[in-house]
């Protein structure tokens, strides 16, 4: 049966459905949130939460990718963000945050323009390892040709390349282009690789032996993708579609398991619990933990595409402060919009649909149930 929608005459479209037009539904069992877990492991490290920071700077500093992961999660450092252009961004970071909305962009791609230093690379990256949590960084596909030796050399457990859209396949006739499958099989650390949104993108990034794969484009808060290119997936459908290429490719490959990790659109707690329903294994978040009180944007939020030197894509947004980082993840929560206590709003509607563990829980049944949020 075909969801195909004739847009005109001369063209048709697939119905696609984001977070909010989906509702996860209630089962015969329910369980007690003490005994669900939500842990998962990629590769040889296991998480306590299903919670991955994006790495933009408005979000992850080396203190806060640090404090994220001793609470559990995975924090992934912009290794092409202010803390690899300058020895001390934290002026500059008050200063993005105190600019007006018409000067932000300009002055955000004068301060972007300074460039990036080798050595500070491997400076925040020994700066989180000498905590003793999982080390993550991230590079865009451009700089990673570049950069990617004195990552691996300063000692990185996951290596992170995220675009707005990876391709497998990329076609440049200006440059050489990264080269994924050759690049990943010469790594001796496991990569995650996206954003797609589509099962055949992914199911050519899983092909390229990456142990996961971020999915979406141009969903995020700070993003203005839809409106400037014209290009946007929603995020249910996508991350729908991505794990039925996972599992596809896990009867390919005789058993190799690729993790699907939603990245945009997961603002609020019921969409990382929608997250999950629809086959992730984890979530990427920028918004909702820029709203920590110890977030580097300091009440705001921004990623790579607000200061693109040619075409910005995104915008700085105030999405004000809401608690701690601890708060954030675990509560207690002091409004119910969705912004405080994101692991246990997941832990309850795992155990009021009776699902035990995040595996069993992508089974779980849903509805399309489209709403408007207020």
């Amino acid at each position: 049966m075909s969801n195909e929608i004739e847009i005109g005459r001369g063209k048709r479209g697939r119905r696609a459905y984001s977070f909010d037009d989906i509702a996860v539904v209630p089962s015969r069992r329910t369980r007690d949130p003490k005994d669900v877990s939500v842990g998962w492991q990629i590769d040889a490290y296991h998480f306590d939460l299903p919670i991955v920071a994006a790495p933009m700077d408005s979000v992850m500093s080396p203190t806060s990718a640090v404090a994220l992961g001793r609470f559990g999660g995975l924090g992934v450092l912009d290794l092409e963000g202010l803390w690899t252009r300058y020895e001390s961004p934290e002026p500059l970071l008050a200063e993005i945050a105190a600019l007006p909305g018409d000067e932000a962009t300009r002055r955000m791609q004068a301060i972007y323009s300074e460039p990036i230093k080798p050595e500070l690379i491997t400076q925040r990256l020994k700066e989180i390892r000498a905590a003793g949590v999982t080390v993550a960084g991230a590079l865009t596909p451009q700089r990673t040709q570049e950069f990617y030796k004195t990552v691996v050399d300063a000692g990185v457990d996951l290596f992170v390349i995220r675009g707005t859209t990876v391709s497998a396949e990329h076609v440049s006739g200006n440059a050489e282009p990264l080269n994924l499958k050759r690049f990943i099989y010469e790594l001796d650390v496991p990569v995650v690789v996206g954003g797609a949104s589509t099962y055949t993108a992914a199911l050519h990034l899983m092909r390229t032996g990456a142990a996961g794969v971020l999915v979406g484009f141009g969903g995020g808060a700070a993003h203005t993708t839809r409106v400037s290119l014209g290009i946007h997936a929603p995020m249910a459908t996508s991350v729908a579609d991505v794990a039925a290429a996972r599992r596809d490719y896990l009867d390919e490959s005789g058993g190799r398991y690729v993790h699907v990790i939603a990245d945009g659109g997961v603002g609020h707690s019921g969409d990382v619990v929608k997250a999950v329903a629809c086959g992730a294994d984890a979530v990427m978040l920028g918004a909702a933990l820029a709203r920590a009180a110890e977030a580097p944007g300091q009440g705001f939020h921004w990623g790579p595409e607000a200061h693109h030197p040619q075409l910005p894509r995104g915008e700085r947004v105030e999405v004000g402060t809401v608690g701690t980082l601890e708060e954030i993840l675990f509560g207690p929560g002091k409004q119910a919009d969705g912004t405080l206590n994101l692991v246990g709003a997941l832990r309850r509607a795992m155990a009021t649909t009776g699902y035990s563990d995040l595996k069993e829980f992508q089974r779980v049944e849903v509805v399309v149930s489209p709403y408007q949020p207020r």
